[in-house]
């Protein structure tokens, strides 16, 4: 099965005639570009629910799953991420203090973690519950 091939067919029958999908095999990444002024405003709220139904179609035919993007949409909140994670960083490290950052799903806070984690003078813990678990960015003391 040609993954970007059946990922165009399924927005097709759902009405999309303008679709754009490319496939990276080597970091398992699905991008998809859709015309669409309706849809570009509702990406935020569809982008889990279409990664779900993907990888559940690739799981019938035995693939691993993919990470999806549309729009680009997850590209730019990953640079927003990464980038609250520096200033969090830079702002524990000034004020020697703990640095809460807002709620963020598992993905992103993997991201801040591993951000995080290239600095030796801080390190990063997960706190709350559900919908408001947050990164803590905690100077070390030396």
């Amino acid at each position: 099965m040609d993954i970007a091939e059946h990922v165009k067919n399924l927005f097709t029958a759902m009405g999309f005639t303008s679709v754009d999908v490319n496939v990276d095999d080597g970091v398992r990444k699905i991008s998809i570009v859709v015309d669409d002024e309706f849809f570009r405003s509702q990406i935020p709220g569809l982008l889990q629910p279409v990664e779900h139904l993907i990888n559940l179609s690739l799981k019938q035919d035995q693939k691993p799953p993919y990470v999806v993007d549309m729009n680009y949409y997850r590209r730019e909140r990953e640079r927003l991420i990464i980038e609250l994670a520096k200033a969090g960083a830079k702002k524990a490290k000034m004020s020697k203090g703990e640095v809460p950052l807002p709620p963020m799903n598992s993905y992103e806070r993997r991201l801040v973690h591993v951000e995080i984690a290239t600095n030796p003078d801080l390190r990063t813990e997960s706190v709350g519950v559900g919908k408001d678990r947050h990164i803590v960015i905690v100077p070390i003391e030396n």
